[in-house]
């Protein structure tokens, strides 16, 4: 008797609500698994408490911003290997640069296709 993958369990971090809800109910549409958090300090608290798989990371918000949240990822030895793709309205080639030298795996710019965003996500 086969038996299915488990699900992927993803941690969406956005401070624009509308946003985060959007993600949540079509990646849940989709299977997976999904937490979320409106800030980054909710987002490192998450991940100290929850195995994730990967984590759908906005770079502007308030407290701890997206790119911290992505060193301290990045830089603890039990979460290095979590797969992180950025979220921004910051455009310029050297934010991108900067995103991925920080250690994300995949860099989208809102408004971004969500389409995209499942492929990306299936792929990791």
């Amino acid at each position: 008797m086969a038996t299915l993958a488990p699900t992927k369990r993803i941690l969406v971090c956005d401070d624009e609500r509308p946003i985060t809800r959007l993600l949540q109910l079509s990646l849940e549409r989709e299977g997976y698994s999904v937490l979320v958090a409106n800030d980054g300090r909710e987002a490192l608290d998450l991940i100290s408490r929850y195995p994730v798989d990967v984590l759908v990371l906005d770079w502007l918000m308030p407290y701890v911003d997206g790119l911290e949240v992505l060193r301290r990822v990045k830089s603890t030895p039990e979460l290095s290997h979590l797969k992180v793709v950025m979220l921004s309205t910051l455009a310029q080639d050297a934010d991108i640069a900067e995103g991925r030298r920080e250690g994300a795996d995949r860099y989208l710019t809102k408004p971004f296709n969500p389409k995209e965003l499942f492929t990306i996500i299936r792929d990791l």
